[in-house]
């Protein structure tokens, strides 16, 4: 497994190794023994799998509050996507600053978005599916969304996004009171 530390603290994109044949390839995509060996000690109690059917559909910037924020590991299982993270914990020195990778079936590339950071992604080719594990449940009331555009993300891609109506209407980062705070 490969690690690569971004320049947000405690984001980081793992690359697992591929073993490929004329059949394909196999690729453990999270093996808690190897990762806690990196420092890597999360424990996922949940797997979500989304489908877009529409390139340019864009999910986010959604973050779920304490006392069930997530840690995050995001991948790609078809298609590809323009993934990001942006740290909203207070106090943070990246407070505000946004980082981006590009997931595909085929990089193999994931994305650990630690809790109190924003996620979101927008659908680079039709039919792209995510699949992420979460260290904590879905929790409704914890729930919270901030505005895709109200970032600086440069996402990529030129017109109007595909949203759901809960993003379309979301708050702006200039408007949140950030329930995270930095414990560097």
């Amino acid at each position: 497994m490969q690690i690569e530390e971004t320049e947000l603290p405690g984001l980081k994109v793992l690359t697992p190794a591929r073993f490929g044949d004329s059949r394909g390839f196999f690729s453990e995509s999270w093996n808690r023994r190897r990762l806690e060996e990196c420092g890597i000690d999360l424990d996922f109690v949940q797997d979500n799998h989304s489908l877009s059917a529409q390139a340019g559909t864009l999910r986010g910037l959604h973050f779920q509050a304490p006392p069930a924020a997530q840690d995050k590991l995001v991948r790609c299982g078809r298609g590809s996507l323009f993934d990001v993270a942006v740290d909203i914990r207070k106090g943070s020195p990246t407070y505000g600053k946004w980082f981006g990778v590009e997931l595909t079936a085929e990089n193999g590339k994931q994305l650990l978005v630690p809790k109190g950071f924003l996620h979101g992604f927008v659908t680079r080719a039709p039919n792209t599916e995510v699949i992420y594990k979460c260290t904590d449940y879905y929790a409704p009331d914890c729930d919270g969304v901030i505005a895709w555009y109200s970032c600086g993300i440069d996402w990529g891609f030129d017109g109007a996004p595909v949203l759901s109506e809960k993003d379309s209407v979301a708050p702006a980062l200039a408007d949140f009171d950030s329930p995270f705070t930095w414990e560097g």
